[in-house]
């Protein structure tokens, strides 16, 4: 064979599932150090091809050339064994070990008498963590620590396997500005000891900034394979969509109407304190600030998801008691949850079960029996307005992608006779064509006269999308803006305790 740079060669790997071409003849390389981009919108393929790398399923065609070896598929111990270590958005990880343990997972190190030699890892454990400068203690129980310390944990695993290859799937999704950039100074470290890092992301400027080349992928094929400095942002976009998008925010102009929602005095100790806001009939009002500012919890006070200590919430202007989600629903209030794995769906039930789960009711015949081939119709319309990539509504939710399983919650949603719509990181892991689709709805919904709280972690959207934008800092409101008042300056000023 041929000498090559490449670590990592694939030649037309095609990959079916039932009524759907996953992989088509894909086809790219990965230099040896280098870090390699892979993007794409929801559903082009690009977690069936992580699966394949990591051995969790086999192509049905195809060859992967990795490290001088040919291998037509891989299980996942021989793609360890190989060097290929793969951290998914979701982070899989045991909570309740230490760091050390999860660092030594499934290479646990033993004493001459086969015991295990917890000394010893908790000793290595520190030297790697102090190695990527992460004041991290090796005993402490995984569960303890914040997402991106859990997935830094996660990278100093992959080290420690010696791995080759390390694939990261959106890695900066869950993370502050600050995470991402100590992030960014470990991929940089690992690039300096010739680690081969392939980075999956949907924001582009990351991409940018972070690696030397990438693939582009679309409909379950490579469509473009490029050094960094050849492309733009734009040039990017245009590749993965197949179209231009012209404006990355469509914000539509509306009528601002009555107050809908409005709340006073919102505190629980410890969270927030003394939130007061109003939001209108036709308007978004964005919700900014730092991770960790309190924005989610006070929202999850207002819709009963979790306990307040004070404050009082009114509807249309009248008072309302909402003790738990379901007086949040009745009150008319939606919440999309950032958590869609976790709260947003039921994972082992199907599409179908999710999107029409909120409002059975409307399904209901005159006998007590439900409508099912109502609800299947109803199901199959809203996949494909919405461009749900799924091969039929009976599909559990737990099978689709990120970006596709963010689409089956705002389903769900859609079809509640809600008159607020609360959308926590509503485009959070998804791709820049279905984050179009996403801002069309919430302008639909408010042309419609329905009032829109978007809490985003992306400055850009907030101030894209919103005609209102309150910022919080340490549990409390720091100001609000109108919309010819916004700015970077101002918001990041609010974020980080300035009033204004």
């Amino acid at each position: 064979m041929k000498e090559t740079t490449h670590i990592l060669e694939l030649r037309n790997i095609t990959k079916r599932y039932p009524g759907v071409l996953a992989l088509n003849a894909v086809t790219m390389h990965v230099d040896s150090g280098e870090v390699h981009g892979l993007v794409g919108e929801n559903g082009a393929g690009k977690s069936t091809l992580i699966k394949v790398l990591a051995g969790a399923h086999a192509p049905d065609g195809g060859e992967i050339f990795f490290d001088g070896q040919v291998f037509q598929a891989l299980i996942p111990h021989q793609a360890m064994e190989l060097g290929i270590s793969c951290i998914y958005q979701e982070l899989n990880q045991v909570n309740y070990m230490t760091v050390a343990e999860n660092i030594f997972l499934g290479r646990e190190l033993k004493k001459r008498n086969k015991f295990l030699d917890r000394k010893s890892q908790v000793e290595q454990a520190r030297k790697i963590l102090a190695e990527f400068e992460m004041d991290i203690d090796p005993n402490t129980p995984l569960g303890l620590l914040g997402v991106g310390r859990r997935q830094m944990v996660e990278i100093c695993k992959a080290v420690n396997s010696k791995a080759k290859l390390i694939i990261m799937d959106e890695p900066t999704a869950s993370l502050s500005e600050k995470e991402t950039g100590e992030l960014f100074k470990i991929i940089e470290k690992l690039r300096q000891q010739h680690v081969t890092i392939i980075f999956i992301s949907h924001r582009l400027d990351e991409v940018k900034s972070v690696c030397d080349s990438l693939t582009v992928m679309r409909d379950g094929e490579v469509v473009a394979n490029r050094r960094i400095d050849e492309v733009t942002v734009d040039d990017i976009i245009k590749l993965m969509v197949g179209r231009d998008i012209k404006n990355k925010y469509p914000k539509i102009e509306t009528q601002r109407g009555d107050v809908v929602l409005e709340v006073k005095g919102l505190s629980k100790a410890g969270e927030f304190e003394d939130i007061n806001f109003k939001v209108h009939a036709g308007e978004i009002l964005g919700v900014s600030g730092l991770v960790g500012s309190g924005r989610t919890e006070s929202i999850r006070g207002i819709t009963g998801a979790d306990p307040i200590d004070a404050g009082e919430v009114f509807i249309h202007g009248k008072k309302v008691h909402i003790r738990n989600p379901q007086d949040s629903i009745k009150q008319g209030i939606a919440f999309l949850t950032e958590d869609r794995k976790g709260q947003g769906l039921i994972l082992l039930q199907t599409v179908e079960f999710n999107t029409t789960l909120v409002d059975l009711m409307q399904f209901k015949t005159k006998k007590p029996f439900l409508d099912l081939l109502k609800m299947k119709d109803t199901a199959k319309e809203m996949v494909k307005s919405l461009r749900i990539k799924v091969p039929d509504v009976t599909t559990l939710a737990g099978q689709l992608s990120g970006g596709n399983q963010q689409k089956v919650v705002l389903a769900k949603w859609l079809l509640s006779k809600s008159d607020v719509f609360i959308f926590d990181e509503p485009t959070r892991g998804i791709d820049v064509g279905a984050k179009i689709e996403v801002y069309n709805l919430i302008n639909d919904l408010v042309s419609k006269g329905k009032a829109v709280i978007m809490i985003s972690s992306e400055m850009d959207e907030c101030m894209g999308m919103a005609d209102r934008i309150i910022v919080y800092h340490e549990g409390k409101i720091m100001g609000e803006l109108e919309r010819d008042e916004f700015s970077n300056e101002k918001i990041m000023y609010a974020a980080s305790g300035y009033p204004i």
